[in-house]
């Protein structure tokens, strides 16, 4: 990979940790960091052997502490509005990379953070972590997708409560309304994730690619609609070597080891 400015990224048996390196500034998004964000989550994108990936933020403080809120400051009504469309942008990468994401939280995850987050496929934080979306006190709203996320992720009225009244929650309150999926010590925090990407890594990389499909295409779509999108996805996975190497290594009773090769089938 090219080096980056704001990013560290390290890949080790089919898993890249992409660490958001700006602790100066508690990892805040401004543009030039949105921008490579996007060059960094479009090349992992395209790389076959990155099969689950993680996201965390640099030093102990801060995952990321939000936008750049000088920044934000000085702009008119369409620069607002071009700066939120290009953090939902790069949100959306991520959300619909073919690999799972899953983030780390290591500790603020504050309006654009909090939006970050809940981008990723799955959200691991750390015990000294804390989410808020804080933007209705700066007299804006959340514009990286943080109203359409969190309503869908937690709820209607927990979001409006967040939104509204920009209270600050911690770990423990983020996992009791599946904010976050799991929460363990902070210095177990990067161990805890590298062993679920391992876990996702060693299955099939095909099937975890049209399963995150399935879930987020089919999550916008009626019951009968989605149903029928997840038995399309169903076929197209015996199409390729990882469903004959899974079910072979079953029924032979040995171990599986996925390729994620296409094979096309008479």
């Amino acid at each position: 990979m090219k080096e980056y400015k704001f990013f560290l990224i390290d890949i080790e048996d089919h898993v890249a940790l992409v660490t958001i390196n700006n602790p100066k500034a508690l990892n805040a998004l401004s543009s030039p960091v949105v921008l490579e964000m996007i060059d960094v989550m479009q090349e992992i994108s395209a790389m076959k052997d990155v099969r689950c990936v993680i996201l965390t933020g640099a030093g102990e403080k801060s995952f990321v502490a939000g936008a750049d809120i000088k920044e934000m400051f000085e702009m008119d009504p369409a620069q607002g509005k071009a700066y939120g469309i290009l953090g939902s942008k790069a949100f959306q990468i991520i959300e619909n990379m073919p690999q799972p994401v899953i983030a780390a939280v290591n500790g603020f995850a504050l309006g654009g953070g909090c939006e970050l987050a809940m981008a990723c496929d799955i959200r691991i934080a750390a015990d000294t972590a804390s989410f808020a979306q804080p933007e209705c006190g700066l007299g804006i709203i959340p514009g990286f997708a943080g109203t359409q996320r969190m309503s869908r992720l937690c709820g209607k009225g927990f979001a409006k409560m967040m939104i509204y009244t920009c209270n600050r929650i911690k770990a423990d309150e983020a996992l009791a309304v599946g904010l976050v999926q799991k929460v363990v010590p902070l210095e177990e925090l990067i161990p805890a994730a590298k062993k679920m990407a391992s876990k996702i890594a060693s299955n099939s990389p095909n099937a975890v690619q049209l399963a995150k499909s399935a879930i987020n295409q089919g999550y916008e779509m009626d019951f009968v609609s989605g149903n029928l999108f997840e038995s399309n996805l169903f076929g197209l996975c015996f199409a390729n070597s990882d469903q004959v190497e899974g079910m072979g290594a079953f029924v032979n009773k040995g171990k599986a080891v996925f390729t994620g090769e296409p094979l096309p089938k008479k």
